[in-house]
């Protein structure tokens, strides 16, 4: 069996969001308490084994204060959410979505998500459904740490810049704290 991985984003933003938040000697804390120092010298340019995603995540909740690692993985997974947009997302696609009226676009989306869910989720069984409002379910997440806070920014960042500025993601549901899923409810308006 391959073993399940993660896009090399959930370190590469995160390292980043760390350092905007409290410089170099922050990140190298941080990667040193996950076990990855290496990766700050020689950062990842292809898909990383879960386990690495797990241990920095881990990490940032270990070693800075709760609301501080909340702020952090929420700040990577915006920045994630914006590599996205702009590395992976043909334009034609971006320019389609936007195009569409939510209640068509959003099912679109959705599915891409369950396409290209293996490089968020890991191991994790992905599920989706359209509606507002709409909802990702992560069965297994193995991301999952107290709260998702970089799945949710990460789907808020796309929902927001391809189906409508308004979308609000939150999480109604997660997997540490004995949930069957993490859920997240994507709402068109507030």
């Amino acid at each position: 069996m391959t073993p399940a991985v993660i896009g090399p984003n959930a370190i590469l933003q995160t390292a980043h969001a760390i350092e905007a938040r409290g410089g170099r000697p922050l990140v190298e804390r941080v990667f040193a308490a996950a076990g990855l120092l290496a990766l700050l010298r020689d950062p990842p340019e292809k898909m990383v084994p879960q386990e690495t995603a797990i241990a920095l995540f881990r990490a940032l909740r270990e070693t800075l204060a709760p609301d501080i690692a909340c702020q952090v993985a929420s700040e990577a997974g915006h920045r994630t959410g914006a590599y996205i947009l702009a590395n992976r997302i043909p334009a034609p696609a971006r320019g389609l979505l936007r195009m569409l009226p939510p209640r068509l676009a959003t099912p679109l989306l959705l599915r891409a998500v369950a396409v290209h869910a293996w490089t968020f989720a890991g191991s994790g069984r992905v599920e989706v459904f359209a509606g507002n409002p709409a909802r990702i379910e992560i069965h297994d997440n193995p991301l999952a740490l107290s709260h998702c806070d970089w799945h949710r920014s990460v789907l808020e960042t796309l929902f927001r810049a391809l189906i409508a500025a308004d979308c609000h993601v939150t999480e109604t549901a997660c997997c540490s704290t004995g949930a069957e899923a993490c859920v997240f409810s994507i709402r068109m308006g507030r």
